[in-house]
């Protein structure tokens, strides 16, 4: 099936940067997880920094979406 979160409206703007199926949202998951993991390396850098927090609030949320696919 499809996501189930809480309907309102920035929910469904958000689900759309998602995807439909676990497989999917597997392999975004991981791609975010190596990216953050990356830049975690060079956070003494300025940009290494914002690049992880960027990542890891990137990797929080589709992992919040992940847990919510049925399939």
């Amino acid at each position: 099936m499809g996501q189930t979160g809480c309907g309102c409206a920035s929910c469904r703007v958000l689900a759309r940067f998602y995807a439909k199926n676990r497989r999917d949202g597997a392999r975004l998951l991981s791609s975010a997880l190596v990216l953050t993991t990356i830049a975690l390396f060079n956070v003494q850098n300025t940009v290494g920094l914002a690049l992880s927090v960027i990542g890891a609030v990137v990797c929080l949320y589709w992992w919040s979406c992940y847990r919510q696919l049925e399939r």
